[in-house]
């Protein structure tokens, strides 16, 4: 544990530097197929009933999160034993593999360097890879706004809550973390499959992303005033649209966001043919436009660069009078 502070620094700094490993194969991914594989045999066993159900989405929870827990504890457990070099260096790969800022920054340029052609069905195309909504009907418009969605809600599931998972319990606890975010992801859907199969995962999920959310929030305002953009508008739709999404934590990253760019985000969107009727978040003080993207990676990037600094200085406290 008291090499923690150092591998989260250096996996930060390696995602920032390299992005994902896209020649090796990902950890998540090999969860994603555990959550399938186990999923599978779940639904054999229990009644296809709402407490059945229930039951087996919360065994689920418990199987995938003790696997993804386990197997890195027991590496990192096994390296340090070792070497403290060589645990150190495969938990710094550990926290670098958990943390996707660089990747968030490059799919979401992406949609901006598509928009850039005016070729809106490349743009469609290419934001439809980071976004859940069906996207073959957007404008130009609702791209850029599904970009920068994406960006502001990600900068605390991908980002700011592994860091601050990682700076408590480090690759571990990460793993942890990811692990439930990706069940959420997977299962945590209300449709006829997994309304009540997926319950645990999606509250669990809720629960996870209460605190680092919230924490993203601020640090998003901060980070507003420190690189120029509207701090004080941040602060003013934060609080008052921080609540406008289905889900208690969505909109607390993605109110900071609209406020400091003076724009309007959200509202209605369609969901596998469906419409979903959504409040919208922020005022348009001014129209939406491509170079909001770029904006969004800046104010990114300056509640990142904090989060780091503030979690790591707490945890130097913590270590030093406790």
């Amino acid at each position: 544990m008291k090499w923690t502070l150092l591998a989260v620094v250096l996996g930060f700094l390696m995602d920032l530097c390299f992005g994902d490993p896209r020649w090796l194969y990902h950890p998540v991914r090999i969860i994603g197929h555990g959550i399938t594989f186990l999923e599978r045999i779940l639904r054999k066993i229990f009644p296809k009933t709402k407490t059945g159900e229930r039951i087996a989405g919360g065994l689920l929870v418990v199987g995938i999160v003790a696997a993804s827990s386990f197997v890195p504890w027991l590496i990192l457990h096994l390296a340090y034993g070792l070497r403290t070099w060589l645990g150190v260096a495969l938990e710094s790969f550990m926290c670098y593999q958990l943390l996707a800022a660089r990747s968030l920054r490059d799919e979401s340029k992406k949609v901006y360097d598509a928009l850039q052609t005016g070729d809106i069905e490349k743009s469609r195309y290419a934001v439809s890879m980071i976004v859940g909504r069906d996207t073959q009907n957007l404008t130009e418009e609702g791209v850029t706004k599904a970009a920068v969605e994406t960006v502001a809600e990600n900068t605390s599931d991908g980002i700011i809550a592994p860091l601050f998972y990682m700076m408590i319990g480090g690759a571990v606890l990460g793993f942890a973390y990811k692990s439930v975010n990706t069940m959420d992801s997977m299962v945590g859907y209300v449709n006829d499959r997994y309304r009540y199969f997926g319950t645990a995962a999606a509250k669990l999920d809720d629960v996870l992303n209460y605190i680092p959310a919230r924490l993203s929030a601020w640090l998003m305002i901060a980070g507003a005033w420190l690189i120029g953009m509207d701090g004080k508008n941040a602060k003013k739709i934060y609080l008052r649209d921080r609540r406008k999404h289905a889900s208690p934590n969505s909109a607390q990253t993605e109110a900071v966001m609209a406020g400091a760019l003076d724009i309007q985000l959200a509202g209605d969107a369609w969901y596998f043919g469906e419409l979903h009727k959504k409040p919208y978040i922020g005022d348009p003080i001014r129209k939406v436009e491509i170079e909001d993207i770029i904006r969004s990676h800046k104010l990114m990037y300056a509640g990142t660069v904090l989060s780091l600094v503030i979690f790591g200085l707490v945890r130097v406290l913590v270590c030093v009078f406790i």
